[in-house]
């Protein structure tokens, strides 16, 4: 490992470890691009309490009003597009969300390194949580350019979520349907916009950081080493996969965002976007962690993080993909065709139980 490197993993190390229990949670997010011109943007959640999430339908002309620093009212924002998305503990907000323009944005959990704005008395009128950014943006942004324009207008407080019980540290990745890609981040109460050319996003360290660590996998590569010389000795790989051989397994943050671009960037191309979405879930079935393999402490009580959910936007064609834990059939919500003139805000429920197919009497 390069010096640089070896010192800035051995901070973020610290850093994970001093921000406590909660830092347990993981998310991985991919981009796939097929030939067609789609642009497919699809991420896991994991946490190791059920967050409760739902699928959500945000109208336009949502009238929304955002939380300030000692829940004093904020922002206040109309939804000019249409949203669907996943949300948490029942809040009218998205966690992960497609708007009807093909912009997207995911919240992705940040432990020890995110500062928000600190919120003066004059400015609590241009508030947000950390939470609330971004159905703020894909309610009133059309594509990257729009967001990160409307992400410098506003401010982003130091305020705790109910359920969760602190202030929960996030940053947030964001795609369009034009195949444009930026990390946003709040350091030392700072925005910093970050370019995200491979599309790609996990957890803590900062983006910058995950970036430089790539420099230690350059030997890494999609075909095999059939075999090399060794002072006259010939000694061969073995089997499939010796290119990739030493791409890190476990599931921390850094180890993740590697095989996240290891996996997306060596995929076979596939022709069309309703492949790349299927592409996009198989790829993520490699990232998929299951109850008991990420355990830690919190209030005494050993918990574990699992892959509550996973999910697909079809940025192009404006369509939402999703399947979870207890029910892995991918479902679809199609924006071209639900009503997103409504009133109300709608609710698909998410969970469901797993369906086993018999297909005994098939066999011939």
């Amino acid at each position: 490992m390069k010096p640089i490197v070896r010192v800035a993993a051995t901070l973020a190390i610290v850093s994970l470890v001093a921000a406590g229990p909660a830092a347990a949670l993981a998310c991985t997010g991919i981009t796939i691009r097929p030939k067609d011109g789609a642009s497919i943007f699809a991420r896991t959640l994991e946490v190791a309490v059920d967050i409760e999430s739902n699928v959500i339908i945000l109208p336009r002309g949502k009238e929304s009003i955002g939380t300030a620093p000692g829940d004093k009212p904020g922002l206040r924002w109309k939804t000019k597009y249409g949203i669907v998305g996943a949300n948490a503990f029942d809040l009218p907000v998205t966690v992960d969300g497609l708007n009807e323009k093909g912009l997207q944005i995911g919240l992705f959990y940040f432990p020890g390194f995110a500062r928000y704005h600190e919120v003066k008395a004059e400015s609590v009128g241009k508030a947000l949580a950390p939470w609330e950014l971004g159905a703020f943006l894909l309610g009133t942004c059309s594509d990257v350019k729009e967001a990160v324009a409307a992400a410098r207008g506003v401010l982003v407080g130091e305020v705790v979520q109910k359920d969760m019980g602190f202030v929960p540290g996030v940053h947030y990745i964001v795609t369009d349907a034009g195949g444009n890609g930026v990390v946003l981040e709040y350091i030392d109460g700072q925005l910093k916009v970050h370019a995200n050319p491979l599309g790609v996003l996990t957890n803590s360290p900062t983006f910058d950081w995950h970036m430089t660590n790539l420099s230690n996998y350059v030997t890494m590569t999609s075909r095999n080493i059939e075999k090399i010389d060794l002072v006259g000795k010939e000694i061969k790989g073995l089997g499939q996969g010796s290119g990739m051989l030493g791409l890190p397994g476990d599931f921390t943050p850094p180890s993740r965002f590697v095989r996240a671009v290891a996996f997306s960037k060596t995929a076979v191309p596939v022709e069309k976007a309703r492949d790349g979405v299927l592409q996009a879930f198989h790829i993520l079935n490699q990232f998929d962690i299951p109850k008991g393999a990420a355990r830690g402490i919190e209030h005494g009580k050993e918990v574990a993080d699992y892959t509550q959910w996973t999910s697909a936007a079809d940025l192009t064609n404006r369509r939402y993909y999703f399947r979870t834990f207890d029910n892995s059939r991918i479902r679809m919500i199609d924006l071209k065709t639900v009503d997103l003139g409504a009133r109300e805000i709608r609710t698909i429920l998410m969970k469901g139980e797993e369906q086993i197919e018999e297909v005994s009497e098939k066999a011939r």
